[in-house]
């Protein structure tokens, strides 16, 4: 039985109140990605007492990741250990009377659909325009609002998605600049993936205790280091002939040729290939003949020269030190066959 002493403050502040807090013990959010924002939004959601999280990410915690990227350690560097699982496992210590799924894939249109049915929101943490297309795509035919984020230096953006309401995210990126760098490439504050959180996460709870009249309606726009904040009334934007939120909606990201399959990761020098799903155990011992592996439930790496390969349990394969594809390519199928 859950402990309404715990979340005591909370139901003090009077928007929320027990009545609200009852309204998120039986909510379910999807977060899709568990780098800075997922982390960080799951910590919160988790705290404040949502009664279920998905937590999906494709990802591995990386010493870089550290800096800002809550939830993770030093130990789930030394193990390689998936972000969706290492934010799952700390949660469960932060609050054991919620339910916490992890789910370690790529999200794609095919394998995210069956998780936006199941839930109440998606906050987008990703890191592609690619995926949040997909999630724009998904959320607008199944109506699920979703929260979109994004920071990079000291900038951050955030814009709360309503189907049928608000613009959607194409709409949105047809008459608003977006951030032409990335985090890899200029660097990252923390106190910017905090501010992104706040704004995503109190609209988060908005939406989930039904408080609609309450949410902001303009997009923001801030940059700490530069003492700059902004909202911008982005209403004028919503068209009717677009093909994600429009009157005869066609949802392009939801099909096979606009999927990626092989893409490089910015900043990184790596490369993911998605291919056939082989049993990490045959891997393992496969791999041994190439160099010293370390595995754990959800994947298997070997250094080759100056080459790290990173298999996972979904198929999917990470090749670091390049950002050739068809470098890595060659390296991957002379390890697969």
């Amino acid at each position: 039985m859950t402990d309404m002493s715990r979340y005591h403050r909370q139901t003090l502040f009077a928007p929320i109140g027990k009545e609200g807090q009852a309204k998120l013990a039986h909510k379910h959010v999807l977060i899709v990605g568990c780098g800075a924002l997922g982390s960080s939004a799951a910590e919160m959601l988790a705290r404040a007492g949502i009664g279920e999280l998905t937590l999906l990410d494709r990802d591995y915690v990386e010493l870089t990741n550290l800096q800002r990227q809550h939830l993770f350690t030093e130990a789930d560097v030394e193990n390689k250990t998936p972000k969706a699982v290492a934010a799952a496992n700390k949660l469960a210590t932060i609050n054991s009377e919620i339910t916490i799924n992890h789910v370690v894939i790529d999200a794609t249109a095919d394998n995210m659909v069956n998780y936006v049915k199941q839930v109440d929101l998606i906050i987008d943490a990703t890191d592609n325009f690619d995926t949040r297309f997909i999630i724009n795509d998904l959320a607008h035919k199944y109506q699920v609002p979703w929260i979109f984020g994004a920071c990079v230096g000291s900038s951050g953006m955030s814009f709360s998605i309503m189907p049928g309401q608000t613009p959607c995210l194409d709409c949105l990126l047809k008459v608003t600049p977006v951030f032409g760098a990335t985090c890899d490439a200029v660097g990252v504050i923390g106190p910017a993936v905090q501010m992104v959180v706040t704004h995503q996460v109190t609209e988060a709870i908005k939406i989930l205790i039904e408080a609609n009249q309450k949410l902001r309606t303009q997009l923001v726009l801030f940059d700490l280091w530069h003492n700059h904040y902004q909202q911008i009334d982005v209403s004028r934007s919503k068209q009717e002939n677009c093909k994600s939120c429009g009157v005869t909606p066609t949802y392009p990201s939801l099909t096979y040729q606009n999927s990626t399959k092989t893409e490089v990761l910015c900043g990184r020098e790596t490369v993911q290939i998605r291919g056939r799903k082989y049993p990490l155990e045959s891997l393992e011992s496969k791999l041994a003949q190439f160099g010293e592996v370390q595995a754990n439930p959800f994947l298997v790496s070997v250094e080759i020269d100056s080459k790290r390969l990173v298999f996972f349990h979904d198929g999917r394969a990470f090749v670091h030190g390049t950002n050739s594809i068809e470098d890595a390519k060659k390296i991957y199928y002379q390890v697969v066959g």
